[in-house]
Formats: C-alpha cells, structure tokens, sequence
C-alpha cells in the first residue's frame, strides 16, 4: 500500500514538473494573413491614403525640379514649351477652316477638323435647309469656270520628216525587202552607222530626210524595208487601231 501511495507521488510531481504543451495554432480566429479583420481594414486604410498622397499634385515636385532643370540647361523658356504644348481649341461646328485649301468654308467633324462631316444626314440636317442648299448651290454655280478649249498648235513645216505619218503609211514588216539596194550587206558597217543615232527614231527620221526610204546613202537600211537601224512601226500601227 505504501509502496503505491509512494508511487502516486512520484508521477504527481514529474506532472507538476513537466513544461505545458505550447498551442499549435496561435493565429486562429485571425484570418488570412495572421491578422484580425480589424488589422486588415487598418491596413486597407493605410494603402488607401498612401495612393492618395501619390495621386496629389505636390507629390509631382521631384519630377517638376528635375524638368525645369533639363530647361534651364538647354536654355529653353518653360513658358514658351507650356503654350506649345497646349493643343488648340477646336474650331465650332460650322465655322471656316482657315487658309484656302479645299475644305475651307466647308463644316468639318469636331473631332477631326480635317474631315468634313457633309456625309454625316444627322449633322447636315441640324445647320442645313433645302433653302441653304439651293443658294449654295447657286453660289457654286456662279463661281465656277468652264475652260475654253483652245485649238492644237499647228507643226512647223521645217520641222523634219514626220515618222508616224510614215509609219501609217506603211503595211510591210520589219526585213521585208521593198526597195532596191546595191551593194553587200556589211553589219560592222551598219553597225557603226546607227551608233551615231542615240535611238532608232532618230536614225529613221535621219534616213527619210537624206532621200529615205527609196535612197540609202549612209547604209542604215540595208536590208530594204524601208526602216533604218530595225525601227519597227508597229507601235504607232497600233495605236491607230
């Protein structure tokens, strides 16, 4: 009997020794974050008037000193960039463009100013009646200009031969011999001969004034046909139709 008494002591006082057992969760009942709501809507409150402050103009000052800096070293008066950097107002529906061009006097979009709104029924119909447009229309009747045709200048009669008229005056093709020539076809001959010309048009206009194309006298239409240096004048056969 003592023996157990003796026994129930000893584990009373190892229990009375013994640390207490620490609380697995301290946070409980204090939301995400570990904090109570009330810790939270404080903190919302703090962000809050912190974005605020940013938002508010003074908090612009560092950026306002450094620019006025940057202005005073390139020597630039920051008034006059404050009025360029102002965009104009815009001009009231209605009123004439200014200068010249061709949308002047005319209304334009008051989001574009360079657009017309004449296409636009609901806009037209607000600042036009049939009357306005029939004295319009009047006015831009009398001031228009009909040009008068004028007759084509007539061609100088010592201005050459002309090869388009001989070209329509012609039906053989290119190397289908018509005239007579005398004499062997040499081609470093003809060769050199139409390099003096700087195009086959000149070269044919050259062999009709000097007896072309029934003479030959410098070899540019050796073959015959009648077209010196190969001209071919088929283009302005076809553009006769």
């Amino acid at each position: 009997m003592i023996s157990r008494f003796t026994a129930l002591l000893a584990l009373g006082a190892l229990a009375a020794c013994a640390n207490a057992i620490p609380d697995s969760n301290p946070n409980a009942n204090r939301g995400v974050g570990f904090g109570t709501p009330q810790d939270f809507t404080a903190q919302r409150a703090a962000r809050d008037a912190e974005l605020e402050r940013r938002r508010a103009p003074e908090a612009n000052l560092d950026d306002q000193a450094i620019a006025q800096d940057t202005l005073n070293v390139l020597g630039v008066d920051s008034a006059q960039t404050t009025q360029t950097a102002q965009a104009p107002a815009p001009a009231p529906v209605g009123a004439p463009l200014a200068g010249t061009g061709m949308l002047a006097g005319v209304p334009t979009a008051a989001d574009n100013p360079n657009i017309s709104d004449e296409q636009n029924f609901d806009a037209v119909s607000s600042r036009q009646t049939i009357e306005s447009d029939r004295d319009r229309l009047k006015r831009q009747s009398d001031a228009m200009q009909v040009a008068t045709p004028q007759a084509l200048p007539q061609r100088p009669g010592n201005s050459g031969p002309n090869i388009v008229a001989f070209a329509l005056s012609t039906s053989n093709k290119v190397g289908q011999a018509v005239y007579t020539r005398s004499g062997r076809f040499n081609e470093d001959r003809f060769r050199r001969t139409c390099a003096k010309y700087g195009s086959s048009d000149q070269a044919q206009a050259a062999f009709l004034a000097k007896g072309g194309p029934e003479r030959d006298r410098e070899g540019l239409d050796p073959d015959g046909d009648g077209f010196a240096c190969r001209w071919d004048p088929t283009p302005f056969r076809n553009a006769r139709g």
